[in-house]
């Protein structure tokens, strides 16, 4: 497939016709070939963004609705092509593709129902005859940075509520899966956003850096969010603090899984299978690390490796695999090195195994200490640590012995416990007798520590994309000193 990119509700090849492609990580074929931005294509799209908010902010709550619903219908009707490319350039399964439209549908309805939340407040003044108000109002142009894991979801995300709130956008798709990412805009543009208020560029690896610095750089652009690896996280962090533009960050994770001595062990694994193994492990919430009382441990270790052992990963395509392929053989070596480490330092193989090329089945290590590099790096695969543990308390040394904080677990059946232990973890997001993978568009996204800053999602998703102003209105005379 060949993609161009798209400018002011134009496709347009990059200014030096140059392109890249993207492969196919299970069979190695081409999966599409997209146009490679040029900085000053990046400057292109910020100037048709920032020539489209002129009229775009100033449109009324009912048209932001009309043209979101619109987008949530046509985003619905393009899912067979959707999943056709996300298989193709992630590795992903068809049922994870799906999962991904039908939840960023969800979200451009939850974008939608947002538009008239964008208010503020009448507050008190000690001026006589003087009305005063906080009042939301858009930022500007808002430029969102989107990840390969969940491609339809977070790339969505990255644009719907700035939308919601009479900004205009820029997609800087993620270079392993440019038609996923293309293919948003296209449905935005399709649904009446075709002025210059959505713009999707996409580029060759090589060109990452100088084409973010071009976005970041430019005047009218406001607002950043990122959503990715916290290495990557801290470079768009400096740059929008060098120019003092805020930014969402939305970065790595290295979930713990609490199953205290009382937790329903049935549940706790149906959970932990999910969390740890759902899309080969290669999402922001994965479970990555089983914290587990020593009471329980050999009963949940015993019954969690035997459902580990009836998922299996392979050709995406094939019904017969509940799991697809990693991103690249090159996460396929990490995750390897990271097996190695573990057991030379005296853990244990309880299930799966190395990687082969991108092709990883659920492995299950136990015994993991803090001298192990599989204790704090993320993974970002279908591998999973397990720590045994005494007690609660030293099961929360465990959980917040980490530089990560996005989500968590917390499983027992005492329900005042587990709120007692889910409060003392240090994450932004805790789920008790529920797996650490969740999202919901309208809840408050995001982490605390290397996790990242910043909140998306419903009304924190307001706060995030608007300005507040102070504005006041003088009723009555007023008296002035001289």
């Amino acid at each position: 497939m060949n993609i161009e990119l798209s400018i002011g509700g134009v496709s347009r090849p990059a200014s030096d016709n140059s392109t890249f492609e993207r492969r196919n990580p299970f069979d190695g074929q081409v999966a599409t070939r997209a146009a490679s931005a040029t900085p000053e294509d990046a400057t292109a799209a910020a100037d048709a963004a920032q020539k489209a908010f002129a009229s775009w902010s100033r449109t009324g709550p009912g048209e932001r609705r009309a043209r979101l619903l619109k987008a949530a219908d046509v985003m619905e009707a393009h899912q067979a092509r959707f999943i056709e490319l996300m298989v193709s350039e992630t590795g992903a399964t068809p049922g994870w593709a799906g999962f991904n439209v039908a939840i960023a549908a969800g979200m451009l309805r939850e974008a939608a129902g947002l538009t008239t939340q964008v208010g503020g407040e009448v507050i008190p003044s000690n001026v006589p005859d003087n009305l005063a108000m906080g009042v939301r109002v858009p930022c500007g142009v808002v430029l969102g940075i989107a990840p390969w894991n969940a491609p339809i979801i977070l790339g969505t995300r990255a644009i719907a509520t700035p939308l919601a709130c009479g900004n205009t956008v820029i997609l800087k798709a993620s270079e392993q899966c440019p038609a996923t990412h293309h293919l948003i805009g296209e449905v935005l543009i399709e649904a009446g956003f075709d002025q210059g208020e959505v713009n999707v560029i996409t580029h060759a690896p090589e060109r990452a850096s100088e084409v973010v610095d071009a976005l970041i750089g430019h005047s009218g652009v406001r607002r950043i969010n990122f959503t990715g690896s916290t290495g990557i996280g801290r470079i768009i962090a400096e740059k929008a603090a060098k120019r003092l533009k805020p930014a969402l960050l939305e970065l790595g994770g290295k979930a713990p899984f609490l199953v205290l001595d009382d937790a329903d062990l049935e549940a706790a694994v149906e959970a932990a299978a999910f969390g740890a193994f759902f899309n080969q492990g290669q999402i922001c919430m994965s479970t990555e690390r089983l914290i587990v009382d020593a009471a329980v441990a050999d009963a949940f270790v015993e019954k969690l490796a035997a459902k580990a052992r009836t998922l299996k990963a392979g050709d995406p395509k094939d019904d017969a695999n509940a799991l697809g392929t990693l991103i690249d053989a090159a996460s396929g070596e990490k995750l390897n090195a990271l097996i190695d480490d573990a057991l030379a330092h005296g853990a244990t193989l309880v299930c799966g195994g190395k990687a082969e090329g991108v092709v990883m089945q659920p492995t299950l290590i136990d015994g993991v200490t803090s001298r192990m590099r599989l204790y704090r790096e993320e993974s970002f695969g279908p591998l999973v640590a397990m720590m045994r543990v005494d007690g609660d308390d030293e099961a929360l040394d465990v959980a917040n012995d980490s530089e990560y904080g996005l989500s968590a677990a917390v499983f027992s059946r005492d329900s005042a416990r587990a709120m007692r232990v889910a409060q003392r973890v240090q994450s932004g997001i805790c789920h008790i007798n529920a797996p650490t993978v969740h999202d919901e568009p309208q809840m408050p996204f995001g982490g605390v520590k290397d996790s990242g800053y910043g909140r998306f999602g419903g009304k924190a998703g307001i706060e995030a994309f608007t300005e507040l102003r102070w504005m006041t209105m003088q009723l009555g005379p007023r008296h002035y000193p001289i």
